[in-house]
């Protein structure tokens, strides 16, 4: 019996339209009371939103609120700068 090829979840990075493999993406979800976190498992609740691990999509997805607007919420500039930061460093939680 010949084993079938499993398919490979793929996601559109919000900020350069690209669309790869769900693993090379970092997940940032809007949980159902608010907060907003990065999600490396990529099965945590809530709106979530890819983008690249590149500091070029992670800072376009940022400067023209793209992410702001895929999640629905407002950040404040604090929390932009420690959400760049944790994207690009695989940082789970946010303060």
């Amino acid at each position: 019996m010949p084993w079938k090829d499993r398919k490979v979840p793929q996601r559109r990075c919000v900020a350069c339209r690209q669309v790869r493999p769900k693993r090379e993406m970092r997940r940032v979800v809007r949980t159902p009371t608010g907060q907003v976190v990065v999600d490396p498992s990529g099965k945590q609740s809530g709106r979530g939103a890819y983008v690249c691990p590149t500091s070029g999509c992670v800072s376009q997805a940022l400067q023209r609120d793209l992410l702001e607007r895929a999640l629905g919420v407002t950040l404040e500039p604090e929390q932009r700068a420690h959400l760049a930061s944790a994207v690009l460093e695989g940082i789970e939680t946010l303060p």
